[in-house]
């Protein structure tokens, strides 16, 4: 396979993996989420699909420019992918914790161990790729403001 393809062939997963993640969410969105409260800097909810996607493409490229270099760097890059797909399968696990079982303390715990996986994601990645851990850092932004949005929903509205 060609890089093209496994950048191609990852960042179709990532919007498959949100994707799937966001329909957990989509009633939760119009029903539960709503009734909240929520603290000021809470984004609207429009800027959730644009975002998400975008932060998935970067991450699909990031990662595929990783595999891209498994046959120099074969072990670092095998535990780099690995890190990547247990950050991959937290992430999608939030939206459940969040919106699916309606449990912001839950999924404050959560994306608290998620961060940490994008973080270590970003530092394995970089080692490989300096572009790649750079493409993870949005995500890090993004996730470390999610955590603190998370959090004030819980104070809110424990």
């Amino acid at each position: 396979m060609n890089k093209i393809s496994k950048i191609l062939c990852i960042v179709v997963t990532c919007l498959a993996i949100g994707y799937l993640s966001g329909t957990v969410t989509r009633s939760a969105i119009t029903t539960w989420y709503p009734t909240l409260t929520k603290p000021i800097f809470n984004p609207p909810n429009w800027i959730f699909a644009p975002v998400w996607s975008m932060l998935y493409i970067m991450m699909g490229i990031a990662a595929g420019l990783v595999w891209d270099r498994i046959e120099y760097e074969q072990e670092i890059v095998k535990k780099a992918l690995t890190v990547f797909a247990i950050q991959l399968g937290l992430n999608a696990l939030w939206s459940y914790l969040f919106f699916g079982l309606q449990n912001p303390l839950l999924a404050g715990l959560e994306i608290i161990i998620l961060w940490l996986f994008i973080y270590e994601t970003y530092l394995q990645f970089s080692k490989i790729n300096k572009i790649s851990g750079y493409l993870f850092l949005p995500y890090l932004a993004w996730v470390s403001f999610a955590t603190v949005l998370n959090g004030s929903i819980w104070w809110l509205n424990k």
